[in-house]
């Protein structure tokens, strides 16, 4: 798919059917790992991937499945369990060509969280370049999931990415016109040079022109 497509396609799904997805297309969406940004490279990001049925079904049930309308969790063919372990950041920034003054960093921002959000992006955009739909979902019972999961104790649970085949009312046309009613003025979000008024910066490309 041309990149447009796959960017015009990007939405949370919440509607799947329950067809199986090939072994080798989950193989290479998980792949993305190797791709996704990390900090000074501290690939701290992990990844559980869950296919088997009566596991999805636990999961599905930790991250409270029936809190939403319908079931989908739990009909997603594919779980991707998005876990970070934060020592792999600091294990990194404490090497020597990392330090700063002899010491690790002061973090601006938790990047582990951060690049967290990117690896998210990452596999919801190869699972749409794979003509897959792709969903999101925290999960509160996060102790009990690790436990099932066997996931070890210095990683954390970011939460849960569904992939699978999207129903034909995956995207109600009333979801998708009410979405758009809410889409914010371009000018609202993004500012040029400083924070000025939309009505300036416009002011300011004429004077320019």
């Amino acid at each position: 798919m041309e990149f447009d497509d796959v960017l015009a396609a990007r939405r949370m799904v919440r509607r799947y059917r329950p067809d199986p997805v090939p072994a080798e297309t989950v193989e290479k969406i998980a792949a993305t790992i190797r791709k996704a940004p990390s900090a000074g490279f501290s690939q701290g990001h992990r990844l559980v991937v869950v296919t088997d049925r009566a596991t999805r079904e636990r999961v599905a049930e930790l991250a409270e499945e029936s809190r939403y309308p319908e079931k989908w969790l739990s009909v997603a063919p594919v779980l991707m369990v998005i876990g970070v372990r934060e020592d792999d950041y600091h294990d990194r920034y404490t090497r020597p060509d990392k330090l700063i003054d002899g010491k690790e960093i002061e973090w601006p921002a938790p990047y582990w969280w951060v690049d967290s959000g990117a690896f998210l992006m990452l596999i919801q955009l190869a699972a749409i370049d794979a003509g897959l739909a792709t969903g999101f979902a925290t999960v509160r019972r996060k102790d009990e999931l690790k436990a099932l999961l066997g996931i070890p104790g210095d990683v954390a649970v970011v939460g849960v990415a569904t992939i699978g085949h999207p129903r034909e009312d995956a995207v109600a046309p009333s979801d998708t016109a009410r979405l758009r009613s809410m889409r914010k003025p371009l000018g609202e979000l993004v500012h040029h040079e400083t924070w000025t008024a939309p009505q300036e910066n416009r002011a300011d490309e004429k004077r320019a022109g």
